[in-house]
């Protein structure tokens, strides 16, 4: 059987991320300090080989890919976009609470955005890809899409990615113990 590693890179800091906002589809850039953390996670890649890199097409998780090294590599891929938050984009949590108390990404809407299922079908055809090939596999994306993609890699329900909290510019390492998919690494600096 093929074990795959998969290597997981979220996005390097932006004012939205700092903040707190929700950021799906916006385009904004890192900042000065998310560059510095996407070139430090670089440093942690510069020994290892992967035969395929994904990349979500967003802007920040492009340059990341780049300053981390492997922009050249990379294939532009759509399931790795953030969560579509809809009309909660650019808000923050407290902000949504005021008229949804109670609400997270985890167990509320998003009006005229992603419902879990959707990001998870997402994510399941990212895991699908990596483990048809052979060889080392990295993806550099966002924080909820990752998160899913990391409870579903680990065979949990989508909701589970709520339980795996991850930093900007952070390297995580996404395995196997014998035959069971398991995080080997997480939140790397």
């Amino acid at each position: 059987m093929n074990h795959p590693l998969l290597s997981i890179v979220r996005h390097g800091a932006t004012e939205w991320s700092v903040s707190g906002q929700h950021t799906g589809r916006t385009n904004i850039p890192l900042l000065p300090e998310g560059e510095l953390q996407a070139r430090a996670t670089g440093k942690l890649l510069s020994d290892i080989d992967f035969s395929l890199v994904l990349c979500s097409p967003l802007e920040r998780a492009q340059r990341t890919c780049e300053l981390a090294g492997l922009r050249e590599q990379a294939v532009l891929e759509d399931d790795l976009y953030e969560w579509d938050y809809g009309d909660y984009e650019g808000l923050t949590t407290a902000k949504i609470r005021e008229t949804e108390p109670g609400w997270t990404i985890w167990n509320g809407p998003c009006p005229n955005g992603e419902t879990i299922e959707q990001v998870s079908d997402r994510a399941d055809r990212v895991i699908a890809r990596v483990r048809a090939q052979s060889g080392n596999a990295i993806v550099f994306a966002h924080g909820h899409i990752l998160r899913v993609l990391t409870a579903r890699w680990c065979e949990l329900a989508p909701i589970e990615g709520q339980r795996f909290v991850l930093d900007p510019a952070t390297l995580s390492l996404l395995g196997w113990e014998r035959e069971t998919p398991a995080v080997l690494r997480w939140n790397s600096r």
